[in-house]
Parts: structure tokens; sequence; C-alpha cells
């Protein structure tokens, strides 16, 4: 899709992502949240890899790989009545399905006491996966059916939920269910693991305190958005709370405010923060050497290469066979996705992570007050068989950034070192790479006009 006539634009937005009118209003950032632009025509190996169980690229209701894994998984009932108390980290969700009437609710532990750990994934780089689900399978989600667009109606399943979710602190909380909850875990590439669930009938919370800021947001309807996602993220407050703040539509215009459905804030609050920061990077000087960084924790490697270029961004994902996202016992599959100088007009193919790893890119290039072309490689090892969510990239890619680089005087250097550190020979990555064969072109043609 093209930049046609803005009022043909306009119609097109409302219609295809309804919610994405409050938050965005320029044409190109909008474009590059539609995912149903995506010219999805892959090698049959590779659908599963881009889908991600989020797509329904087979054509079935429901992914079979996550089917299989819920089979395999089997979950102790640390929660089996309908009258629960705990202290909330605090924490929510809105469902996507069915949009605009969605399920929402709060999400509670049978536990007291400092809890925030459960929902703060910034805090989980480290752990194993069993501790991990251990947080998430603890929270039970209490559901009630609602329409996003009426986030100012007197309902108090909906206020209670919104105001817990904003809390600074854990919150004191009780809630009644219908039903005894269903122990399923609920799995997705987007969002973090989670737990028990049961239709919610009634919820009490204690006294709680939300922080400042927070409060500047909320009560500020002539606000934007994206503007309060800004401010948030500028004072230091974690990705996911912010994620969280604008998915229960505590932000934005009065009359534009909605509920967004958990899976959207998040890929939203990533692109937005990074696309911003983006811009701020291309006006600072670009690096002096080719810098090399590298994080490797649960079964997943990511490599980093930081080129003195002008900003071009690409993350290149490779899953081996028999990993969740790639059933293939016999070839590897790599899925990229990239952006030339003046951004991106769609959606990126490989979904949230693209934005979540971009985000961590442009923090660390703003911080450093440097400019560079960044080429992001992806590992997944044959370990790896749950997802966790796109924080798990954002915050791999930020631990490698912490890490002191490997400096290099050249290109070919850099990629030979690379070549050491990855199992996939370099060819490979080398003939999925939109900015390294740029980049080399760019090399070849310097190159030959200096002879």
């Amino acid at each position: 899709m093209g930049a046609q006539v803005s009022g043909k634009f306009v119609k097109q937005v409302k219609k295809r992502i309804p919610w994405i009118d409050h938050l965005i209003e320029d044409y190109s950032t909008a474009l590059e949240f539609n995912p149903e632009l995506i010219d999805y025509t892959v090698p049959k190996q590779s659908t599963c890899l881009l889908c991600r169980g989020t797509k329904m690229l087979c054509g079935k209701n429901r992914c079979p790989l996550l089917e299989r894994f819920y089979n395999y998984v089997k979950m102790s009932k640390c929660f089996d009545g309908t009258q629960l108390v705990g202290d909330s980290p605090p924490s929510a969700f809105i469902g996507r399905k069915g949009y605009p009437y969605v399920y929402a609710g709060p999400m509670v532990p049978p536990e007291r006491g400092d809890t925030s750990i459960f929902d703060i994934p910034e805090l989980w780089f480290g752990k194993d996966v069993e501790e991990i689900i251990g947080f998430r399978y603890k929270l039970v989600r209490g559901m009630f059916l609602t329409d996003v667009r009426k986030v100012n109606t007197e309902n108090k399943l909906l206020t209670d939920t919104r105001e817990l979710a904003l809390a600074g602190n854990p919150v004191d909380s009780e809630i009644i269910l219908k039903k005894k909850p269903k122990h399923r875990l609920l799995l997705s590439s987007e969002v973090q693991p989670m737990g028990p669930s049961a239709p919610l009938e009634k919820i009490s919370i204690g006294t709680f305190k939300i922080p400042k800021l927070v409060d500047k947001v909320y009560f500020d309807t002539d606000l934007k958005a994206k503007d309060g996602i800004l401010m948030l993220f500028e004072n230091k407050l974690p990705v996911t709370r912010i994620q969280r703040i604008l998915s229960v539509g505590a932000m934005g215009i009065k009359n534009n405010r909605k509920l967004v459905p958990t899976r959207w804030s998040i890929t939203a609050v990533d692109s937005n923060i990074s696309q911003t920061l983006r811009e701020d990077v291309k006006d600072f000087p670009l690096i002096n050497d080719y810098l090399v960084y590298e994080s490797n924790y649960l079964e997943n490697r990511f490599v980093v290469l930081m080129i003195p270029r002008p900003w071009s961004y690409e993350l290149i994902e490779a899953w081996f066979p028999g990993t969740l996202w790639n059933p293939d016992r016999n070839n590897i599959g790599i899925a990229s996705d990239w952006e030339p100088y003046k951004g991106r007009t769609t959606y990126a193919s490989i979904g949230g992570c693209y934005y979540a790893a971009r985000l961590a890119v442009t923090e660390h290039l703003l911080g450093e007050r440097r400019q560079a072309a960044v080429v992001i490689f992806r590992e997944t090892l044959p370990g790896n068989l749950m997802p966790l969510g796109v924080w798990l990239v954002r915050e791999c890619v930020r631990d490698a950034l912490r890490n002191e680089p490997l400096k290099f005087q050249t290109l070919e250097n850099a990629l030979e070192h690379i070549k050491t550190r990855m199992r996939i020979g370099m060819k490979y990555w080398l003939q999925v790479s939109d900015v390294l064969s740029e980049i080399r072109k760019q090399r070849l043609l310097t190159k030959f006009l200096g002879s």
C-alpha cells in the first residue's frame, strides 16, 4: 500500500485497526502497524516462523505447535477455589479475540507480600524458565467481557481493574470467580505466559498509590497517548509498565481513550518509543569502529553488529530444527526484516520482536550519542522450546549492549569474528541480510571508483 489520498488512508486504518487512530496519527507509522497488509507469500517451511501462533497462516483455528506443547506441559493446581485473596503485582490483561468486545480483568496470585516480580519482565533476565513460569502460573486471571470503547462507563469491574493496573506497588486484592479456574498455561510469541483463568464475578481492592507521573498522564485528558508514552519512558518507567497503562485505556485524549489488547499495547509502546529515539539518533555522528556485542540466555544467542554508517536496522532470526517455531526436523528456519534510513512503511513480518530489539538498540545509541547501521543476529538453539514473549528479545539485546564491545577496523574482520560465535555459517546470514548486502555493494562501488 503506497502513499495514497489521506481520506482513503484514514478510512482504511480505522476499518482494519480501529484502536490505532487515537494513538498514531501520522501516515507512515500507522501503516507500520497494519499486519493485514503483509504479503505472506513465503516458503512452506518458514510459514510457522512468520506466524508464531498468532496469524493462523496454516488455516487451522488453533496453532498445532502450541497445542502439542499444551498437551506436553502438566501444571499443578496452585489455586483451586473461587475466592482468592492476594497482592496483585499489580497486573491486568486485555484480550484481543472478538475485538472490540474483549475479555479483560485483573491478575492476582494467592500470595501476600511483595509480588511485583511476577509482572516485571525487566527483572527476569538471568532466571531459568521454570522460575519464570512459576511467577506467571501463580497469577490467576479473572475475566469479564467489555467493549474497548467504553472505558469511561460506570463499570466497577473495569474501574477497579484499571486503578489496580496503575498502582506503583502490589495491591491488596480479593476476587470472586464464577467457577474454578482452568489450569492451563496460555503461551504467545508476544506476551509473557499467562496462568489459570476464570470468569470474574466481583473484585475488591485495598488502598493503593498511583505514582505522580502516572497520575499526571492518567488525568491529563488533553495529552496524546504517544506523548504520554514518551513522557513515562523519559522518566525511567519500565517499558512493560507503560504497556500495561496503555492497555487499560489510561492515556490519550479523553474522548479517544480505549482499552488496547495487551498483545497490541506491547508492540505499540516498543514501536512508538524506538521510532522517536531513532529520529534523535540520526542527528548524532557515526560511531568510529565496527562494534560487536553478544548475549547468551535461555538457548538464545544474540550478536549485535554496529557499523559506522547512517542508520539502518535489521533483525535476522535463525531457528534450529525442532525448536518451537520451526517444526522442520531437517532444516534451519531463517526469517528477517529491516528498515533503511527513512524507516519502514509496513508492519514487520517477524512481529513484535523486531520492535522490541529496535527499542533496545535506539536506547543504547541515544545514550552513546552516536549513530550506526545495526544488524542483529539471533540463533535459537534446540533447547529453546517455549515462547516467553518479546520481553526476552528486548532484554537480551539490552544485556548484549551493556557489555563491552569488541572493536574492528573493517567489516570483513567483524564478520570473521561473528562467524566464530555462530553455529550457522556466515554465508547463510549474508544471503538473507538486506543491510549487509547494501553496505557491501556500497563498499565495492567505492573501491571501483577509487581505482
